[in-house]
């Protein structure tokens, strides 16, 4: 779901100078990304102090995560 939302934002542009929502809904979309991805990560420490998964499992929420700051933070026409 996060990585669907971190897609929407990569995949986001500007239709031409007149488009001035597009970094609203980076934002919105990397936002909404990055909220899903907290709670990835707070599923995951679950699974992995109970379950006994190994720490791998941060890496993809983390990454996900880390690429939706990126966006929000580099979104067009700021």
């Amino acid at each position: 779901m996060g990585g669907f939302f971190v897609l929407n934002a990569l995949k986001t542009t500007s239709e031409g100078p007149w488009d001035s929502s597009v970094p609203d809904t980076v934002r919105l979309m990397a936002g909404l990304g990055l909220l899903t991805e907290v709670l990835a990560v707070a599923v995951t420490a679950a699974f992995v102090a109970l379950a006994g998964l190994r720490k791998w499992w941060f890496v993809i929420p983390a990454l996900l995560a880390m690429t939706a700051v990126a966006r929000m933070v580099l979104a067009p026409g700021t």
